[in-house]
């Protein structure tokens, strides 16, 4: 089983910085979210978690982080152990050079614990921003693969006219998974990339990805790991502690249902219509006991991600700490560690 430590900044306290009235009224502060995830690295790599991840989003209200690769970098100073993965780099908010050549440095500072994670993107503020086309999305999606996996040899090479070769190479190399919903999306993960990144989209996705795999005489890469919920909570007291737990995953499912109704499509984490009641019977949203954090581990089994994230949507960072606590010595200790998946076929 892999552990992982969600990391997105945040801060629904944001919304409120332009004293415009709001309904929101929670939300600890972007200072103290930010330095309690660089804590939260340190004592990642020290009690054994297995995944910091680092997601991207543009242009956002409660300052979802924009810049996962600084974060990343900023952790991998922090730690020895722990692997670094991108959940996931949107593609078409980068320039080819300047990405081959940010990673190679993230890989190289990191000693070799970089893993990327490369997604197609959904929003179109995203992509004006970085005067890109929605619409060109999977080719610029795909092409980028390409260019990484050339550039990432060392060769001299052109490229729109430009002579690339990116120096110094890391000792490692980097593993490039490509993340998204759709079947064309799942083949070409196995025909470009080294792997498959679909953490809570369902074994449906994984199966075009898998047969294609095969199709291609690829390594088998294997059933469709099991998964935790989304947001995994311990708790002494989870009555209590989902009163002031069900606004911020409210905000998230907002904030997710809107992007997707902007740009009209469909994501796995929106939720039009929910309640803190609605919340509370999401298979998506769990505030357990350590007992039946316990349980679950156990039934998840090996091959199986679990997923925290102590500081979700500005939730305190002395709320997370003590969530954390719980863990490491309640849950920790019965975490398998055989098999991990590697959502990889090379």
């Amino acid at each position: 089983m892999e552990v992982v430590l969600i990391n997105d900044l945040r801060t629904p306290d944001l919304l409120r910085s332009d004293g415009r009235p709001t309904l929101i009224d929670f939300g600890a502060s972007r200072a103290d979210v930010i330095a309690a995830t660089l804590d939260l690295a340190e004592w990642a790599d020290n009690v054994g978690i297995d995944i910091l991840g680092f997601g991207e989003h543009h242009n956002s209200d409660d300052g979802y982080n924009p810049s996962p690769l600084v974060l990343a970098a900023a952790c991998a100073g922090r730690t020895r152990r722990i692997r670094l993965r991108s959940a996931v780099l949107l593609a078409s908010c980068y320039d080819p050079v300047r990405l081959a050549e940010d990673a190679a440095m993230l890989q190289i500072v990191s000693n070799g614990r970089f893993e990327m994670g490369l997604g197609f993107g959904y929003r179109k503020v995203e992509f004006e921003m970085y005067g890109r086309r929605l619409e060109d999305r999977f080719e610029t999606t795909c092409n980028l693969t390409k260019f990484l996996k050339r550039a990432w040899t060392g060769e001299a090479f052109e490229f729109e006219g430009r002579r690339v070769q990116i120096k110094p190479l890391p000792p490692k190399s980097i593993p490039i998974m490509l993340g998204g919903a759709a079947p064309k999306t799942a083949r070409a993960a196995a025909q470009l990339a080294d792997g498959f990144f679909v953490p809570l989209f369902g074994e449906e996705i994984w199966r075009p990805y898998r047969d294609e795999c095969l199709k291609l005489g690829y390594r088998d890469p294997g059933a469709y790991p099991n998964q935790g919920p989304g947001f995994l909570w311990i708790s002494e007291n989870p009555e209590k502690d989902w009163d002031w737990i069900a606004p911020h995953a409210l905000h998230v499912l907002d904030s997710y249902g809107r992007w997707a109704a902007e740009n009209d499509t469909l994501t796995p984490y929106a939720g039009a219509g929910m309640t803190p009641e609605t919340v509370r019977q999401s298979p998506a949203y769990k505030v357990m006991t350590p007992d039946e954090a316990i349980a679950l581990v156990q039934s998840l089994g090996d091959n199986a991600s679990l997923y925290l994230a102590p500081f979700f949507a500005g939730i305190d960072p002395a709320r997370g700490w003590k969530m954390l606590k719980l863990y490491e010595r309640h849950v920790h200790p019965h975490v398998p560690r055989g098999v991990m998946p590697t959502w990889r076929h090379q």
